[in-house]
């Protein structure tokens, strides 16, 4: 369970979180990150979400830039810094392209770059830097650019920490990488969806793993139901996406879990399965008391993905056929159940 007090259900705040200065703002939660970077595949608009959420995993008093490597290194994300560094080619300790924590600041920056540059670092306010932390992005071998987080007091960074803004940047590379070729999206966006639930569930959640486990189920259920491969990727967002409303709490997660795929029209159906997956056949659910088909498809596939996961009783199951579950998803589940035993 999560073990975070529930507020009351309702949309999540989506205005900009500052992780900057002396003071930490609003703290910003990676299911926002995840929305944004689902509706905005932009290399900026993905950048400055990796760079903000990366800036909460240092816990604050943190600055931040993206450099992307197109032939020359250039700034293409700020977070904290101002956005005129955006476009600006420079040299940086970044080049050898492995993770570092610099504890003389920005030192090494300036002796990288020509003094004519300097004055737009002090524009910047890098000279007050007091250590960085480069993060490289690469995919699949491939060097994209790097994160560089520096923070503005004398605090450490400690090697969790590095080893959490690793893992970010490894999530959020192959985005970087199909951002110049569309056909490699999907599997981009399903690997950031499976980053942040991971990470969501190993801070705050038992069941480490749960999502995933009911992705699988579900899909299982989905092929044995005849889906199309668009309706199976659909699905498998709703599946893996459903729980993420409990970084909020409990109470409500659902409708909370939906909102933030409010602005991701391309998966406006997993949005309706995230809302609908504790609807009741019998029409004894929440939120909306629908029943039967009233039910979106893909909800009632995950209704029953979860009690399955949850209890590993197939009987159990079955035995809310009718009641609670949709017959025909039930039915599936056995199916696909007796089909895995025999392969």
């Amino acid at each position: 369970m999560f073990r975070r007090k529930a507020p009351t259900p309702s949309a999540p705040d989506t205005r900009r979180t500052s992780v900057t200065g002396s003071n930490v703002g609003e703290t910003l939660d990676p299911t926002r990150v995840l929305a944004e970077l689902l509706s905005r595949p932009t290399a900026e608009g993905v950048l400055e979400n990796a760079l903000a959420y990366a800036a909460t995993l240092l816990g604050g008093h943190i600055n931040g830039y993206a450099v992307v490597r197109r032939g020359q290194d250039k700034v293409a994300a700020v977070f904290g810094y101002p956005r005129t560094l955006i476009g600006t080619a420079m040299s940086g300790p970044w080049a050898a392209m492995r993770p570092r924590v610099l504890s003389d600041g920005s030192s090494e920056l300036y002796e990288a770059n020509a003094p004519e540059l300097h004055k737009v670092l002090d524009a910047a306010g890098m000279r007050d830097v007091a250590l960085s932390l480069v993060v490289p992005v690469s995919d699949r071998g491939r060097t994209l650019g790097a994160l560089v987080l520096d923070r503005t007091n004398a605090d450490p960074i400690s090697p969790t920490q590095q080893e959490a803004v690793a893992r970010w940047a490894t999530a959020v590379a192959p985005i970087l990488g199909m951002l110049d070729a569309r056909d490699d999206w999907q599997q981009a966006a399903r690997q950031v969806s499976g980053a942040v639930v991971e990470a969501i569930e190993s801070q705050d959640f038992d069941g480490l793993g749960h999502s995933a486990a009911v992705a699988d189920a579900s899909m299982k259920i989905g092929r044995a139901m005849g889906l199309s491969s668009r309706e199976q990727e659909e699905l498998w967002f709703a599946a893996t996406l459903h729980d993420l409303g409990k970084i909020h709490g409990e109470q409500g997660h659902a409708l909370v879990g939906a909102n933030f795929l409010q602005n991701v029209p391309h998966l406006s159906e997993a949005q309706k399965a995230i809302r609908h997956h504790h609807e009741r056949w019998d029409g004894q659910g929440e939120p909306d008391k629908l029943s039967g088909e009233d039910i979106p498809l893909y909800a009632r596939i995950l209704a029953v993905a979860n009690a399955y996961v949850r209890t590993g009783d197939l009987e159990r199951v079955q035995a809310q056929a009718g009641k609670g579950f949709d017959p025909r998803v039930v039915n599936a589940l056995q199916k696909a159940l007796e089909k895995a035993a025999a392969s």
